[in-house]
């Protein structure tokens, strides 16, 4: 186990790397092609309103892909449904469903770097995990340490042994980590301080014209005059502004603005954060990851959950040494509150420290239109992890399940700066 050094990795609760390897350094990202994503998913269709189409996009954020293709064909973006968020600079291919469109409207859309291809109709729209998972292939360019080139098959070993199932950059941001910030606010219901989060915290390597909008809001949080200055392609904070240029003091309101993927993102993003944490201090305490103690929570294939106590703790070490089930943290939320446990009793102290309680998340639910009851999360990950050296390059594939991220592969492989991950 190696202690991370980056600030960013401290605050987001991603202090460990598991594998004592060296990184391989590198760089993610010079061209979108280097990141390439396809989800895997097994659809029945059937007569109904739901057009389900295959959407191909190069370079583009999801929400702003989405709102991109609503605008086209004329309708809200709520009418658009899809079963995970991919990433930006990236090549990636995806399922979405559209409600009350036809192949013939698709055919009409003309938008730079995104292919759709229309596919079936079925009677329900896609949602948010109705996935079976996503496959990658990732050039890692310039290589900085190649020593690990010789000790690939031990590493590749590793990854499939497994890894901390860490929630990934993706979930909070990098140059502007900020997400589980603003669903702090959001819990607490400070959405005055959600939007100055949201619009006012400064980020690197901005350009001009956002450094300057952002300082604006944050020294003025004058809506007005910040939507003045920041540049267009920032398409969803300008239509938080926008609202309160209309509806000065509506906070709440400029919030539901946003997509409710988006509203819902802002708050698991301090679950996520929660459950980073939790997984952190458990390394830091010298817990296994591999084997369960007294106190510990289980989580099945099935979904299924159990707690060990003294008395099942040896059967559970046989179950979770034979892969039956995988120990989990839990994610808190208005049904599912901590226990007693080691972990729990680590989570209770995170929640107490912020001021949190279960009750918020279920205000929450009942405000944003999405259910936060909680759940629970394998603290492992295990890929399929194959690679190949190119030159002063890797190309590493992989796949995962749902709500696995393809940088906490790459954190571990790599161990450099966050920035150059994105």
């Amino acid at each position: 186990m190696i202690k991370s050094n980056w600030d960013i990795d401290q605050e987001l609760g991603l202090w460990y790397y598991l594998t004592g390897y060296p990184g391989t350094g590198g760089v993610l990202r010079q061209e979108p092609g280097d990141f390439e994503v396809v989800e895997k998913a097994d659809h029945t269709y059937t007569n109904g309103p739901y057009l389900i189409c295959s959407l191909k996009k190069i370079n583009w954020d999801q929400h702003r892909a989405v709102k991109a293709i609503a605008s086209g064909l004329g309708i809200s973006h709520q009418r658009i449904g899809f079963a995970g968020t991919k990433d930006k600079r990236a090549v990636t291919t995806q399922y979405i469903s559209i409600y009350k469109k036809t192949e013939d409207d698709i055919s009409k859309l003309s938008i730079p770097d995104i292919v759709l291809t229309s596919l079936g109709t079925m009677q329900h729209p896609i949602k948010l995990g109705e996935l079976q998972g996503n496959m990658f292939k990732i050039l890692i360019r310039d290589i900085a340490d190649k020593s690990l080139f010789s000790s690939l098959e031990n590493f590749q070993k590793s990854m499939s042994e497994g890894i901390p199932n860490y929630v990934g950059y993706q979930r909070f941001g990098v140059r502007r980590p900020v997400t589980h910030l603003i669903g702090l606010e959001i819990l607490k219901g400070n959405f005055q301080e959600a939007v100055r989060v949201m619009i006012g915290k400064p980020g690197s390597r901005m350009d001009e014209h956002e450094q300057e909008g952002r300082a604006c809001y944050m020294d003025t949080e004058d809506a007005a005059q910040c939507l003045h200055l920041l540049p267009p392609r920032l398409s969803l904070e300008r239509s938080v502004l926008h609202h309160l240029v209309s509806n000065p003091g509506d906070y709440t309101g400029a919030v539901l603005q946003l997509p409710g993927t988006l509203r819902s993102m802002y708050v698991s993003a301090v679950q996520s954060w929660i459950f980073n944490t939790t997984l952190s201090m458990r390394m830091r305490d010298g817990l296994s990851l591999f084997e369960p103690e007294t106190g510990d929570r289980l989580i099945w294939p099935d979904g299924r959950t159990d707690k060990t106590t003294d008395a099942t703790v040896h059967a559970a070490k046989v179950q979770v040494k034979r892969g039956k089930c995988a120990l989990a943290l839990l994610l808190p939320g208005g049904t599912y509150v901590p226990g007693d446990g080691y972990d729990d009793e680590n989570i209770q102290s995170i929640l107490q420290e912020q001021g949190i309680t279960s009750q918020m998340f279920e205000k929450m639910s009942s405000v944003l239109g999405t259910t936060f009851a909680g759940s629970y999360r394998p603290m492992l990950m295990r890929t399929d992890l194959s690679c190949e050296v190119i030159d002063d390059h890797l190309l590493a594939k992989f796949s995962l399940p749902p709500g696995q991220y393809a940088t906490t592969v790459l954190r571990e492989l790599m161990k450099t700066d966050p920035e150059d991950m994105v």
